[in-house]
């Protein structure tokens, strides 16, 4: 068994080969990280292109939902995105909370940062920061976000527990967030748990949809809602890697489920109103022209 390190460099290392790979290759496997399937393409992936927002070049093909779909963001919010890869969910964030608001994404794999940073800088996005880290140890203060999405991450870190602690950190009071990602009912046969590719492939880590439901209310957070679920089916082709074709048609029949889910959770508490914007004054004179507009 590895240790969350050793878990966390695997994937470190197969996403930097991922940020190199296609958006078809990435979509039509898991996650990117294992071998395309011939038969399906998009196996946990949503349609981004009629969203609001997307950027095309910071499509990787990696997520599992639409997060940012259900994230009910307002104008002028500070919204936060964990494993944000080339940028993708960020730049949706961005169009619902405008020039006024407030983007940080957080990966913690340097080929991802530097992608999302040229995209934004590409698009002139002032309000929009990539930051290299742990999403389970966040560069970002107590109290900064209204709003956190991530997609289809949680599963590739080891200790998803204290990933929910941090966001219930650096959420400010009153504040929310809306998490696509990967879930079980029922268990994975060993060889998939086991296997390297298959955990950054965002299945071998998963975990029971009880049990992730369960840190988040343990967390504090309420109002907890499942916004969205569908079942991921992966196809024999890719399974037939790991498994014999006996145990391929016991997996398929024993009613197991991998699902993802897009959940929804509140802070408790009210967020403090936002500052209204001032009138620059000059000579105590408000700085207005004569047709009625200030500055």
């Amino acid at each position: 068994m590895k240790n969350e390190q050793q878990l966390k460099d695997i994937v470190k290392d197969r996403y930097a080969k991922i940020a190199e790979q296609g958006k078809a290759e990435n979509a039509a496997s898991c996650c990117g990280a294992t071998t395309p399937s011939n038969k399906v393409y998009n196996i946990m992936m949503d349609d981004y292109s009629e969203t609001g927002g997307y950027v095309e070049d910071a499509d990787l093909g990696l997520g599992c939902g639409l997060p940012t779909q259900f994230a009910k963001i307002k104008k002028g919010d500070t919204v936060i995105d964990l494993g944000s890869g080339a940028g993708n969910d960020c730049f949706v964030a961005r169009h619902e909370t405008g020039a006024e608001g407030k983007v940080i994404g957080i990966d913690f794999t340097p080929i991802m940062i530097e992608k999302a940073r040229a995209n934004a800088e590409k698009l002139g996005f002032n309000n929009v920061e990539f930051r290299e880290g742990d999403i389970d140890a966040m560069p970002v203060s107590n109290n900064v976000a209204d709003v956190i999405v991530s997609n289809c991450v949680l599963n590739l870190v080891p200790n998803k527990q204290k990933v929910i602690g941090e966001i219930f950190r650096v959420l400010k009071p009153g504040g929310h967030f809306s998490i696509s990602d990967i879930v079980l009912i029922g268990n994975l046969p060993d060889a998939l748990k086991e296997d390297a590719e298959m955990y950054a492939g965002c299945v071998a880590g998963a975990i029971q949809k009880t049990e992730y439901l369960q840190f988040i209310e343990d967390a504090g957070f309420q109002n907890i809602q499942i916004q969205k679920e569908k079942p991921i089916v992966i196809p024999n082709d890719i399974l037939e890697k790991y498994l014999s074709e006996e145990e391929v048609k016991t997996f398929n029949n024993a009613g197991t489920g991998i699902f993802s889910v897009t959940v929804y959770a509140e802070k408790p508490g009210t967020k403090p109103e936002k500052p209204k914007r001032q009138l620059t004054e000059i000579n105590d004179e408000p700085c207005c022209s004569p047709d009625g507009n200030c500055c």
